[in-house]
């Protein structure tokens, strides 16, 4: 495919899923071990569950074989890709803190980082949007 595809799927709709068994239901799907080949971050504020993909699969099919999933079904929730982006959000970024910094430690390979083209700083939040050159810097 000349597209990359996201390594992450979203998970929509999850309150009648607690982590434990979310975790446990995608293995069943994915045939893939949590922690070791995925992970799985629940962010509760609005009701998603973000499945990162450590192994090389095909994401697309796995969003495919979850919305036929009877589990999936019965538990209302939905699967989709997790589109690829070049900009993130840092929160709780002190006031002190310069572009400079943030653009150095954002670039930084042991942070996973790429080529930062802009940092934004947003004080009234104590955060800063970051965007990348890549989307593969954003990690």
């Amino acid at each position: 495919k000349s597209t990359e595809t996201s390594p992450s799927v979203v998970f929509e709709d999850i309150q009648g899923c607690s982590l434990k068994c979310l975790r446990m239901l995608l293995e069943n799907i994915s045939g893939l071990t949590v922690d070791d080949d995925f992970t799985v971050e629940v962010i509760p504020e609005i009701n998603v569950a973000i499945a990162t993909f450590i192994k090389s699969i095909d994401t697309e099919e796995f969003v495919k074989k979850c919305s036929q999933n009877k589990r999936v079904k019965e538990f209302k929730m939905t699967a989709r890709l997790l589109e690829l982006t070049q900009s993130i959000k840092a929160e709780n970024i002190p006031a002190s803190i310069s572009t400079d910094y943030i653009t150095v430690y954002f670039e930084s390979a042991r942070n996973g980082g790429g080529s930062v083209s802009d940092v934004q700083l947003l004080p009234e939040e104590n955060s800063a949007i970051i965007t990348f050159y890549d989307h593969k810097g954003n990690a």
